[in-house]
């Protein structure tokens, strides 16, 4: 067991501590205790100041010589993302904070879906971030400004996608996301007027920010939905922590679009056949019986899904679950946000659960075939079982290492979770096996059409569909519609989440495949001494890294 009080363990603890200062929002999206009444600086100075601790830091971090395995693996790991970040400053990439999901004004906005809101003290932070919501979109405004004053602008889709985003949560047609949250709270009459007082600042904020977007940005944003191979390769190896070749990994995802296509066809005669794709899907979509009803319903059912797999891999002996993490809470995302389900997990004393988060966005059903190979990828074992397990991991990771994140890793680990739920037989059902190869020919299709947008990749002279064409984003939503279990809305705003956020998309099903790759690696390496689940303990246990350190780190399993 690595001591803790190693100076790589001691800097990596520290960082976090520094950070949290630097970062109230994201202290309290880590769990981070004391700073649920502050808000991020988002201007040039606070974004300057956040780059310079990480400068800091990594200067401290050369001055240092690992004792062992796990300090190697510590610093290896705080390197990788102090290095990056420090680059990505350097090119000015904070300054284009402008996209639909994981940007600036997304962040700032569903931190408070995380805050305790249970106390008067809960609601007395809560207001005092609210109050200070304006300051930072502000900052936000100062620092995009600076940007195109820079050349470093966001694409103007993102900018306009943004500001839809904003005029939602301000609710120009109806109650505001801040002022249905300030009336929900239950406190005293004098906390309750500032509650109300704050939220219309918020909503007036909002639509400053907005008509921002809509005008001044969008005259001087980037034409371009594209980002050119040179910044693809950055956010390449941001998102994967792996070097990757662009046309192998588009040629690979081609293929792997191929194979699914022609597996969906077959579960689709099960369901119905001698019916096409879409009559299939149009089946599954309006079929009553095939729905669940109602936001109580839905939550409750997902609810199921994520404890019936917990119970399932504890009595089969498939992973060791600590007693702390059995369950992952089900929630219902507020509107106005992105389409996809997504998961955050706990804090860093466990009060807070991990937690899924589903977006009904206006709809009273939602059909079923979909979501519990989604419930397993965000929920358990997929995200859940790794970021918790990270959490709970603190006599074996630095403070650091239980709570960063790399794309690949881990959205490559939660692709393989629904891959191992198909293995562990849980998509016996036609309909719920359609939906898992629907997630997986999603994910295939981001490959190829993120790095072809991006990239200025063709799609190939031998696919019939579109042959020798250059990607468009209206062409991007047509294939992707061919190959996504989700309705229209969900699709646009896909296209739009891999326009604004280069490279993240495809690391789901690229880091999938290492994970397999490192499996299927394991099991010819040691034969009848292979065990899964010692594998999967000594592959969570690493906490989250690079794809690079990943493939170096699980080399060294030995049964």
């Amino acid at each position: 067991m690595p001591q803790r009080d190693t100076p790589i363990y001691s800097l990596s603890d520290r960082f976090i501590d520094e950070m949290a200062a630097l970062d109230p929002l994201a202290a309290t999206y880590l769990g981070v205790a004391g700073y649920d009444d502050k808000m991020t600086d988002f201007s040039p100075a606070g974004h300057d100041a956040r780059a310079e601790h990480a400068a800091r830091t990594l200067a401290a971090l050369d001055d240092l010589t690992p004792s062992d395995d796990a300090g190697r693996l510590a610093a290896g790991v705080l390197r990788n993302d102090l290095e990056l970040a420090v680059a990505e400053h350097a090119a000015g990439e904070h300054l284009r904070g402008i996209r639909v999901i994981a940007g600036d004004l997304d962040g700032a906005r569903s931190i408070f879906d995380l805050m305790p809101a249970d106390s008067e003290g809960d609601w007395e932070n809560i207001a005092a971030r609210m109050e200070a919501f304006p300051t930072a979109l502000s900052g936000m405004r100062t620092s995009w400004r600076e940007g195109l004053v820079r050349g470093v602008a966001a694409p103007v889709r993102q900018a306009l996608a943004v500001a839809g985003q904003a005029e939602a949560w301000a609710g120009s047609s109806d109650e505001g996301f801040f002022e249905g949250f300030a009336a929900s709270a239950q406190v005293s009459d004098g906390l309750s007027r500032r509650l109300k007082s704050a939220a219309r600042d918020c909503s007036a904020a909002l639509v400053e920010t907005a008509t921002f977007l809509r005008g001044e940005y969008a005259r001087h944003a980037d034409p371009n939905d594209g980002v050119g191979e040179e910044r693809h390769a950055f956010a390449r190896r941001r998102y994967l922590g792996m070097s990757v070749d662009a046309k192998d990994a588009y040629d690979w995802g081609w293929d792997e679009v191929a194979r699914l296509d022609a597996e969906i066809r077959r579960v689709g005669e099960e369901i119905l056949p001698g019916a096409s794709a879409a009559e299939v899907r149009h089946l599954l979509d309006t079929d009553p019986a095939r729905a669940v009803h109602g936001e109580d319903n839905l939550r409750n059912w997902l609810q199921e899904l994520m404890d019936e797999a917990m119970a399932f891999l504890i009595d089969n002996k498939h992973f060791d679950i600590p007693q702390s993490i059995r369950r992952c809470e089900a929630m219902i995302s507020p509107p106005g946000g992105a389409a996809a389900m997504y998961y955050t997990g706990p804090s860093e004393d466990l009060s807070r659960p991990g937690r899924t988060w589903y977006p009904l966005n206006g709809r009273a059903s939602v059909p079923r075939w979909g979501e519990p190979t989604t419930a397993y990828l965000e929920g358990v074992p997929g995200h859940h079982l790794q970021v918790a397990m990270a959490t709970v991991n603190a006599d074996q990771l630095s403070r650091y290492q239980r709570n960063t994140f790399v794309s690949g890793h881990g959205e490559g680990w939660a692709l393989y979770a629904e891959r191992l739920m198909d293995e562990f037989g849980f998509f016996t059902n036609p309909d719920y096996r359609l939906g898992y190869l629907y997630g997986q020919a999603m994910r295939a299709a981001r490959v190829v059409i993120d790095i072809g947008l991006h990239c200025g990749f063709t799609i190939p002279a031998s696919w019939a569909w579109h042959p020798g064409e250059a990607w468009t984003p209206e062409l991007a939503l047509e294939f992707l519609t061919e190959r996504s279990s989700s309705d229209n809305e969900f699709n646009r705003s896909e296209i739009d989440r891999y326009l604004g956020w280069p490279a993240q998309a495809i690391s789901y099903k690229l880091g999938e495949r290492v994970w397999l790759d490192l499996r299927d690696d394991a099991k010819r390496r040691l034969g009848a001494k292979f065990n899964l689940r010692d594998w999967h303990a000594y592959g969570l246990n690493l906490g989250n890294l690079g794809l690079d350190l990943l493939k170096s780190e699980m080399a060294r399993y030995a049964a």
